[in-house]
């Protein structure tokens, strides 16, 4: 029997070594939490000493993807700082650029904890800014800039949570962002302008530290300087977004004179970076890493609000990245799973010591060692059950991980599809620039081609020019010949007489070609003015031929003339040279006949300069039709402006309209109802509307007599239109805060002028209509609805000067007379009452009567150090006027002292009642208690009123404060006074129910629920009623006192 059980125990025990050193193996290595910490230290701390180092060479992804993957591990950047705050970046500019560039793309990319863990470094960054900044080129001045944008953003995303770090917002997380308030979008829009200044210098100084005239982003230098721009880019791209529909929010809620400021920071944002863009677009560093999208021509027109549907959301499109052995992201399986299997041993080297030790061997029934390997087993799978808790936890963290990816994923799919729209658009839009520059470069070939006409045409004429000179230089030659000739025949009479009569007829026909040379270049000259100013030095070079010419043509005057004076002398040799003539006879014959040949010589040459003529004749009409077509196109593109100007003023005019008609709307609508407004501020939106009208009249006067005056029109059209619509916004408002008839016959008033004003700008949109536009009728409405606003206006105004100067002595003098009076009752009722009443209840009064003499004391008090305080301001504001005068000039402040001067005397003489009735039994103690918190509003009111234009370190101001401190101190010791002597008062009353039976205590128990039902329904009705009261004591005081006229809005 010990056999067989000995076989089944060690059957039983081969079995457990195939599980136990499997899990001992498991526990005992890579899952250890400490050693898993250290060894994603070190790999981080690898990563970033890869990324982070002093070559000048891009950041490689695969360090920068591990490091950002890091952050995500350990939900901040505790090991990232730890790891870089041992690298020497105020030694070495490169590595600190590169550092710049990694924790640009922690913050855009890592754990949203990284920007609060890493605001603890901001000083140090600070430091590290101004220590590069003293370098004026190189790296040294790109890191200063750098680590200011970076620390630009840190704050930004500090002060704005709810933007994330990659800057990915939709609409409604950005309308969120500013809690539908709009001086929230005002700040906002600011810091965004900062933000993107800080991008923008960024970017210039890259440019302008890179030498643009070689390729520089194919070298190594050049894209190290590149890269960090990738992130620049997508972080201008949604600011500038943003920045368009902040400002178009804005401009729906606040005038547009205040965003005057706004709309100039972002023109000239807007010009920088469509510059930017188009740079970085044209660098073959970036055309393979990321599309970068083009802005628009023109920046968005704020003042239009449908311009916001025409604004197309930049896209920046990074392409995926294909898989290669630096982007890969190798994951160790060795630390989470240990796979190894342990190869079995042979059945028969299995050894019992080798399970259980050397004990068991000797014992193999002692079950306490069995025991404590149970309980060892019990450990392991304790811990393995929490090992796989923090597995199922970070599987969770992956699961949501994942599901972050996935809704960036669809973001970005929405962010392709608003680039396919835009690129469509762009499409579209090239398209009709491609046919416009086809048009544009068919009027170039077109205008090209006819000046090569021209100018073969001139090049033909002078051509023709210069054989006609050399033709001319021939027949000179010849007729010097003729000359001698004829000078040789002088002295024979019968040859002398037919040489001159030929010289005669060869000067008549040299007179004409000279005529007609004349007539050609005079021709050719006035076709030459015509063309451009290149062709004026050719003219003037043929006029100096035409003079020299001349000058020739006078000195063979000059011989001819010699000639007949020689020939007068020969004359008289006539007679001895008779017997030669028969001599001569034949001579004469040979010259006929060379004068024959240069007739025909002559006959030629006249019909080539007719045929010249004639030419130069069609030349002069082909430049004449030239220049006609150009008078055509002249006066084409001057229609063209016509038609231009008028479709600007015809947009501008229905602008307006539309404006009007929407002032028109929101006076009917329902939710305009709670909107008011002051006649004060209705009386300045008049004055300024009727100034507009006026304005408007002699714009269009003034366009009426020159078409060129269009943008004056313009402009004052659309601010005649912003004018009107305000008048009729604030009429409407106004008409809620005065009485039934007054406000009809205002909104009446109010509708009136915007039907004129809607029939004023309907005939400016006709042509014809445009000279008999007649404003007067817009400009009585608003004369109508100003008077009617003149009589709104508070009473308390219309004060004159020496009135409103007495009235504030007056009312200060009645409040000390008040108080004073107030102190002397409360004295004699004090002195009434200890000779009345004993016991408690002259304790009650008396302590009640000295509270309110110690609170008069304190009011007396305020009221001289008032005075006194009103003293210093008159003494150091009125300059040269009067007292009076400095009264009624600071008219506002003026009324607010009569103001609370009367309530402070007001409530005294109240208290001084209440207190009375309270002493002789007949009233009650909340009111005593009312009426001192009245006192401490009215003397909070008197000192408001007092200290709002005393300088802070006048002596008085401070008395004023220790007086208005001891009035509250006083108010509280009445109140706590009245409480006191309430409690004791009513604690003598004790309420004895013994004498009652059942019945009647159940009676008085529900007559005392109904009482109590009922006082609790009256106090609900005299708290709405008290309510009442004070919003129209608020408003009837509003009214007398004229509170709000500085207000702009409509509320």
């Amino acid at each position: 029997m010990l056999q067989p059980a000995m076989d089944r125990v060690k059957s039983s025990m081969q079995q457990v070594p195939n599980a136990i050193p499997k899990v001992i193996r498991r526990t005992g290595g890579a899952n250890s939490l400490e050693l898993e910490r250290e060894n994603f230290e070190r790999g981080q701390a690898v990563s970033i000493n890869k990324a982070i180092n002093t070559q000048e060479v891009a950041v490689k992804e695969k360090h920068a993807r591990t490091c950002i993957l890091g952050t995500h591990h350990e939900k901040g950047a505790h090991t990232f700082w730890a790891a870089v705050n041992r690298l020497p970046l105020s030694s070495n500019a490169v590595l600190c650029w590169k550092f710049c560039h990694v924790f640009h793309k922690l913050l855009r990319d890592g754990h949203p904890n990284v920007i609060k863990d890493s605001m603890r470094n901001k000083a140090d960054l600070a430091d590290m800014s101004r220590m590069w900044g003293h370098l004026s080129e190189g790296y040294g001045k790109l890191c200063s800039i750098y680590l200011k944008l970076l620390i630009t953003k840190m704050e930004f995303h500090i002060k704005n949570p709810r933007f994330p770090g990659n800057l990915q917002m939709s609409n409604r997380q950005l309308d969120e962002a500013g809690e539908n308030d709009v001086n929230n979008f005002f700040q906002l829009t600011v810091e965004m302008f900062d933000y993107l200044e800080c991008e923008l210098n960024l970017f210039l100084g890259v440019f302008n530290s890179l030498d643009m005239s070689r390729s520089v982003s194919v070298t190594a230098a050049g894209q190290c300087r590149l890269a960090p721009l990738i992130q620049v880019i997508l972080d201008c791209s949604h600011l500038y977004d943003y920045t368009v529909k902040l400002l178009f929010k804005l401009h729906s809620c606040l005038p547009a004179d205040t965003l005057q400021g706004h709309r100039d920071r972002f023109q000239e944002q807007f010009k920088k970076l469509k510059s930017l863009f188009y740079r970085s677009s044209n660098l073959q560093y970036f055309k393979r890493l990321i599309q970068i999208p083009q802005l628009p021509e023109n920046p968005p027109n704020f003042l239009r609000a449908s311009a916001l549907s025409e604004h197309i959301s930049p896209v920046v499109v990074i392409p995926a990245e294909s898989s290669s052995p630096e982007s890969e992201h190798v994951v160790e399986t060795e630390d989470l799973v240990d796979t190894d299997v342990p190869s079995l041993p042979a059945p028969s080297e299995v050894k019992f010591d080798d399970l259980f030790g050397t004990s068991a061997a000797i014992d193999p029934f002692n079950f306490n060692s069995q025991n404590g390997m149970r309980k060892d087993k019990d450990r392991l799978i304790e811990q393995l059950t929490r090992e796989i808790q923090a597995l199922k936890e970070e599987l969770e963290s992956f699961r949501l991980e994942s599901g972050r990816l996935c809704q960036a994923l669809r973001g970005r799919v929405n962010e392709l599809e608003a680039e396919l729209a835009e690129q469509s658009h762009l499409r579209l839009q090239a398209a009709g620039e491609s046919e416009f520059l086809k048009a544009e470069l068919d009027d170039l070939r077109r205008a090209r081609e006819d000046t090569e006409k021209e100018q073969r045409s001139l090049t033909e004429i002078e051509r023709k020019a210069q054989a006609n000179e050399q033709r001319y230089t021939k027949l000179k030659e010849k007729y010097t010949e003729l000359v001698q000739s004829h000078a040789e025949l002088l002295r024979k009479n019968a040859e002398v007489t037919r040489q001159m009569t030929v010289a005669r007829a060869a000067q008549d026909e040299v007179e004409a070609v000279r005529r007609e040379m004349q007539e050609k270049v005079k021709s050719a000259h006035e076709a030459a003015d015509r063309q451009e100013r290149e062709q004026v030095k050719q003219l003037q070079e043929l006029q100096r031929e035409l003079v020299s010419t001349q000058t020739e043509l006078d000195y063979l005057k000059t011989t001819m003339a010699s000639s007949q004076q020689s020939s007068e002398v020969l004359g008289t040799q006539l007679v001895a040279l008779e017997s030669e003539k028969a001599e001569l006879v034949q001579t004469l014959s040979k010259v006929e006949a060379e004068l024959a040949v240069q007739g025909e010589e002559l006959q030629r040459v006249q019909s080539s300069l007719a045929t010249e003529r004639e030419s130069g004749v069609k030349t002069a009409e082909a430049l004449q039709n030239q220049l006609n077509e150009k008078e055509s196109r002249e006066q084409a593109l001057e229609s063209q402006l016509v038609a231009a100007r008028w479709s600007s003023l015809q947009g501008a005019v229905e602008e307006a309209e539309r404006i009007i008609q929407d002032s028109l709307a929101q006076i009917d609508d329902p939710a305009h109802i709670s909107c008011t407004s002051s006649a004060d501020y209705l009386v300045s939106r008049c004055q300024a509307s009727l100034d507009s009208v006026e304005r408007l009249q002699s714009a269009r006067e003034a366009f009426l007599a020159d078409n060129t005056a269009v943008l004056e029109l313009v402009r004052v059209v659309t601010q005649c239109g912003h004018l009107v619509g305000d008048t009729i916004v604030q009429g409407s408002a106004t008409s809620h805060m005065v009485p039934v008839e007054q406000a009809d016959a205002l909104s009446e008033s109010v509708k009136t002028c915007g039907s004129e004003a809607l029939a004023l700008l309907g005939q400016m949109k006709q042509r014809d209509a445009l000279a008999s536009a007649d404003g007067s009728k817009l400009r009585a409405s608003l004369e109508a609805i100003l008077t009617t606003a003149e009589k709104l206006r508070p009473r308390g105004l219309e004060l004159q000067q020496g009135e409103l100067g007495d009235l504030v002595e007056q009312e200060m003098a009645a409040t000390s007379a008040a108080v004073e009076s107030a102190a002397a009752r409360i004295e004699e009722m004090l002195n009434k009452s200890r000779a009345v009443d004993t016991g408690i209840k002259m304790e009650v009064n008396e302590r009640i009567l000295a509270s309110c003499t110690e609170l008069m004391q304190a009011i007396k008090e305020l009221i001289l150090s008032s005075k006194d305080l009103q003293r210093d301001i008159v003494e150091s504001g009125r300059g040269a006027a009067s007292m009076k005068e400095f009264y009624a000039k600071n008219s506002r402040w003026t009324e607010g002292l009569i103001s609370a001067s009367k309530a402070v005397g007001w409530g005294a003489t109240v208290m001084v009642d209440a207190a009375d009735m309270v002493v002789q039994g007949k009233g009650k103690f909340e009111e005593l208690m009312v009426c001192s918190h009245e006192i401490a509003a009215s003397t909070a009111q008197l000192v408001a009123a007092s200290k709002v234009k005393a300088d802070k370190d006048s002596a008085n101001l401070h008395r004023l404060q220790q007086a208005s401190r001891g009035v509250t101190q006083a108010t509280a010791t009445v109140v706590a006074s009245t409480k006191s002597g309430k409690s004791q008062i009513e604690d003598t009353e004790t309420m004895d129910f013994s004498s009652m039976t059942l019945t009647q205590i159940k009676r008085q128990e529900m007559d005392a629920q109904v009482l109590v039902l009922e006082l609790e329904t009256r106090l609900q009705k005299e708290r709405e009623r008290l309510g009442e009261l004070r919003k129209k004591h608020y408003e009837l005081a509003g009214v007398a006192e004229g509170w709000g006229e500085e207000e702009e809005g409509t509320g």
